[in-house]
């Protein structure tokens, strides 16, 4: 299942790289991606696996960029 995200107050293209690697390091995770310019993440994760998933990018995204907000979440 590939979902897309809208991102809010992402601050630097290194913290974005910093979470797309521990995203995809997640159980579950097929790929991540975290665009920088568009704002944007995307994610494929395994089917039914997606809410579960969700909670852990939260948390990684929280530690790593405190104000950044992952839209539709």
């Amino acid at each position: 299942m590939v979902k897309t995200y809208k991102l809010q107050n992402l601050g630097c293209a290194n913290c974005a790289a910093k979470m797309e690697k521990s995203i995809n390091k997640l159980d579950g995770v097929n790929s991540a991606t975290m665009n920088f310019f568009m704002q944007k993440l995307t994610v494929d994760v395994e089917d039914g696996k997606l809410d579960e998933i969700m909670l852990e990018v939260k948390k990684i995204c929280k530690k790593v960029e405190p104000d950044m907000k992952i839209m539709g979440l």
